[in-house]
């Protein structure tokens, strides 16, 4: 068991309607991660630990849209329903929201590009972070590439993610690099 305390964040990525079954850059099977994250959540409440959750705030003329030939179609444009976290998922009332790729020329995959996470986690003395969410294969793994650069301690819990799959295996490929990297890849009852 890995036991969470004083030092440690769970970090939230990016679970929107959007990014869900039915939304309009749906990750399949993205709903499924939701009783893992919940877990997780539940063990940073009883711990006293911070909960941050990133999410995409784009405007809707966002440069990731293929209409402004971006790779995407437009999704979590910022107010709407698309943009809102999963009805499903059980943020605390005290979660820390960190919007990204706000502005229309800026895109942000990671939760740490242009957003002061970094400097949010530092003001908590967090040294260590839990992570979870969509993509495993684009958010997840840039904000995890980020934290190991910036020299925190990684978990991501397999769970708790759910891979795009452009290409099959990308998922996979996505967790391998993490580890590779020095994150520690476990599953959500692993957690204590």
């Amino acid at each position: 068991m890995l036991r969470l305390g004083p030092g440690d964040a769970l970090v939230v990525v990016d679970v929107q309607n959007d990014f869900l079954p039915g939304g309009s850059l749906a990750v399949q099977g993205g709903d499924a991660i939701l009783p893992a994250l919940n877990h997780c959540i539940g063990l940073a409440r009883e711990a006293g630990l911070p909960v941050y959750a990133t999410r995409d705030w784009h405007p809707a003329d966002h440069c990731s849209f293929a209409g402004q030939g971006g790779p995407w179609p437009p999704h979590c444009v910022a107010g709407t329903e698309g943009a809102e976290f999963a009805l499903g998922l059980a943020l605390p009332e005290a979660a820390v929201v960190v919007s990204k790729a706000t502005t229309p020329e800026q895109d942000a995959y990671s939760g740490f590009e242009g957003t002061g996470l970094d400097r949010l986690l530092r003001e908590r003395a967090v040294t260590r972070i839990v992570v979870g969410g969509l993509a495993t294969d684009y958010c997840v793994l840039a904000t995890v590439r980020d934290a190991l650069r910036l020299g925190y301690r990684v978990i991501v819990v397999r769970d708790a993610v759910q891979a795009v799959e452009v290409q099959p295996g990308d998922g996979e490929r996505a967790l391998a690099e993490m580890q590779a990297l020095g994150a520690e890849v476990v599953a959500s009852l692993e957690l204590a």
